[in-house]
């Protein structure tokens, strides 16, 4: 019922301007997958918070399906502090182990403790920067980088952008942040626009 929803919607927006659906190929059959896509991947953000939400996801993905991960975002949510980058900076080992055990989310230690690492890492580059936006969307101009791949099969892990990205990160401390992770956080946060050129989102987001 929920994918009909979706796709009945999208399908009615999209004939009203006189298009054509079409979209990317990845999100497959998954309802959740489709709204994601339709809704979020490759929205240029610039909210802190949000930034620090795809961060925190995008790195417990590592070695995963992003498929995994979404359907235990609002788990993450709750279990995370509702992405509060002060409130999980200052998460403790009782807490870490109370989240090794939470079965709602990846129970990965080395993640889970990445996290919060990162957490303090994020609020070192506010302090530095004015905030985390700033400091992100510099390795790509402040500008969306607009792809032209016409299959699934042309996008790319990690680019020379991703790679500058994941080098920084790396030295200011942050972990579980490698290129190939660090190129799917752009695609998420619109830093790139990695719609084929037939989605509809292509059009729509530039």
């Amino acid at each position: 019922m929920l994918l009909r929803a979706i796709i009945r919607n999208t399908t009615k927006r999209n004939m009203s301007r006189g298009e054509n659906l079409k979209w990317c190929e990845w999100p497959a059959n998954d309802p959740l997958m489709i709204k994601y896509h339709h809704e979020e991947w490759g929205m240029p953000l610039h909210d802190d918070k949000k930034l620090f939400e795809f961060l925190v996801l995008e790195s417990f993905q590592a070695g995963l399906s992003w498929r995994t991960v979404l359907h235990k975002r609002e788990n993450f949510r709750k279990s995370f502090a509702g992405f509060d980058v002060v409130k999980v900076s200052k998460f403790d080992q009782k807490k870490v182990k109370a989240l090794v055990q939470n079965k709602g989310i990846i129970r990965n230690r080395l993640k889970i403790e990445a996290t919060i690492n990162n957490a303090n890492r994020f609020l070192e580059v506010q302090q530095e920067f004015g905030s985390f936006d700033k400091y992100v969307w510099q390795f790509t101009g402040g500008k969306t980088i607009v792809n032209k791949f016409k299959s699934i099969k042309e996008l790319p892990t990690k680019t020379a952008f991703s790679d500058a990205m994941s080098n920084d990160m790396g030295k200011r401390g942050f972990k579980f942040r490698g290129s190939t992770i660090c190129y799917a956080f752009m695609q998420a946060i619109g830093m790139v626009n990695d719609h084929t050129v037939d989605c509809f989102r292509y059009k729509e987001l530039q």
